[in-house]
């Protein structure tokens, strides 16, 4: 990561990149600014320079001067050297010896000619539409592009709950899941609110949760109030529904087991009955099948060291998957599981229920959420709690439980598989070795999904290709932890 592209719509974005430089620029270290009159070089060194000063000051363009020095916790000289007819007049500004122990801003770098510091960071600015672009280059300092994105990150956070009015709330971090995203509580005297840090560019957009919460919320659901958004940034102020996940509540009331389930299971007999938004993904058999190959990529290549071809595999369970569990096509939300469901004991009937973390939601078989609900990745399901909740699916939908069984393992099986994947992924990739502690319940629940007659094509290639989670495969799967990035 040693070039770096930030699209700076509007003035705040470039006094926000120059905030973030500020913090991070230490004494030795050179800023060279390229670009065009007016591209907005003194601007950015005007921000970075009344940041470094913690005050107002006024900074003016060294334009006639030539040079401008401030002292900070560090000595800050700020160059314009437009007007140098050569590079050794560079020398006699003193800039050789400044680059040693101060923070350095170079406007018109190329004037320096072979004076300039070999560890400098490059920024190119360009007029952008109404705003600018800037290029960073930062030759070989990775780390602080590492460093830069986070603090640019941390000031657009700020940025933005300062004008949603919570800026200053206090603020402590949650539990994040699996993706990207963070979340943090913040606390605004009695109020508090949900900061939801969705970093653009990556799988889940939060527009499509606002989608599918407005809707979730006209249908009479509960998901969480959008109370301030910046989906070009990829953040949501959300109405905090406090922390009475069921996962957590049934440690301390597994008496409620049957009741909590009850309430999930009819809250999608509730969403399926309803008409889905417009415009979702619906994805074939076909679609199904290939996500699930992220077994074969990750959780087998792991263990055994070798690739396979996946044909044989992928069209066993498109087959499977068209066979037993098509048909018409209803919104899911695909992490529908004790830990993103909520009891809020103030609301009535299916108000109840809170829901999270639904942005991925699309056109589905009615069965998938409650594959999700009952085969749960992260807790056991009690087998007489699954096998109540499907005859209650079941009845209520008018169908036939000796129909819906076979689609329900069909769905179980895929979803297994998957999550086999993205949880050796997980830790192989993303350095997270708790997830290999959960592969074996993982493991049990494909298991009894391909005891199923339907499933024996399934099960016999599963069978062939996918080794078990002994403890000696899964201490592999945990060495390697982290080393596949």
């Amino acid at each position: 990561m040693s070039v770096l592209t930030f699209h700076l719509a509007t003035e705040a974005d470039t006094n926000r990149l120059a905030r973030a430089f500020a913090a991070l620029l230490l004494p030795g270290d050179t800023v060279l600014l390229e670009g065009s009159i007016g591209a907005g070089k003194s601007h950015f060194c005007r921000a970075l320079i009344q940041t470094r000063l913690g005050r107002t000051e006024d900074v003016p363009s060294p334009t006639f001067t030539l040079v401008q020095t401030y002292e900070a916790d560090v000595e800050i000289w700020h160059a314009d050297l437009y007007r140098l007819t050569h590079p050794d007049e560079v020398l006699e500004l003193g800039l050789d010896a400044a680059f040693a122990d101060a923070i350095c801003l170079i406007e018109w770098p190329d004037r320096l000619g072979n004076h300039q510091p070999d560890r400098a960071i490059r920024l190119r600015l360009a007029t952008e539409g109404e705003g600018r672009r800037a290029d960073i280059d930062f030759g070989a300092r990775p780390q602080f592009a590492l460093a830069l994105l986070a603090e640019w990150r941390a000031a657009t956070m700020d940025d933005f709950l300062a004008q949603s009015g919570w800026g200053d709330a206090k603020r402590k971090p949650l539990a994040g899941d699996a993706s990207a995203r963070q979340y943090e509580r913040l606390t605004l005297g009695s109020r508090t609110a949900i900061l939801m840090d969705a970093p653009p560019g990556q799988a889940d957009d939060v527009a499509d949760f606002v989608k599918i919460d407005l809707h979730l919320r006209r249908i009479g659901l509960s998901a969480p109030e959008v109370l301030a958004q910046d989906l070009t940034q990829g953040l949501l102020l959300l109405e905090d529904f406090g922390d009475e996940v069921f996962a957590k509540r049934l440690v301390a009331h597994p008496d409620q087991e049957i009741p909590l389930y009850q309430s999930a299971t009819d809250v999608l007999l509730h969403l399926q009955s309803q008409p889905a938004p417009p415009g979702l993904t619906d994805l074939t058999a076909a679609d199904w099948a290939d996500a699930a190959g992220m077994v074969l990529d990750w959780y087998r290549f792991a263990i055994t060291g070798d690739k396979i071809d996946a044909t044989a595999f992928t069209t066993v369970l498109r087959d499977t998957l068209a066979r037993w569990a098509d048909g018409p096509r209803v919104l899911i939300l695909r992490d529908y599981h004790a830990e993103n469901l909520l009891l809020l004991p103030d609301r009535q009937g299916l108000a109840q229920v809170g829901l999270l973390d639904f942005q991925l939601g699309q056109m589905g078989q009615p069965g998938y959420d409650l594959v999700s609900l009952l085969q749960d990745a992260r807790r056991d399901v009690p087998p007489v709690v699954e096998t109540e909740m499907i005859r209650r699916f079941v009845a209520s939908r008018g169908a036939a439980e000796a129909e819906f069984l076979p689609a329900y393992a069909a769905l179980g099986a895929q979803r297994a598989l998957r999550i086999l994947g993205i949880f050796a992924r997980l830790c192989l990739h993303s350095g997270k070795p708790d997830y290999i502690t959960r592969l074996p319940r993982v493991w049990a629940q494909l298991q009894r999904n391909l005891v199923r007659p339907e499933l024996k094509g399934l099960a016999k290639v599963c069978t062939e290709l996918l080794p078990i989670p002994t403890p000696a495969t899964l201490q592999r799967l945990e060495a390697q932890c982290g080393s596949f990035r």
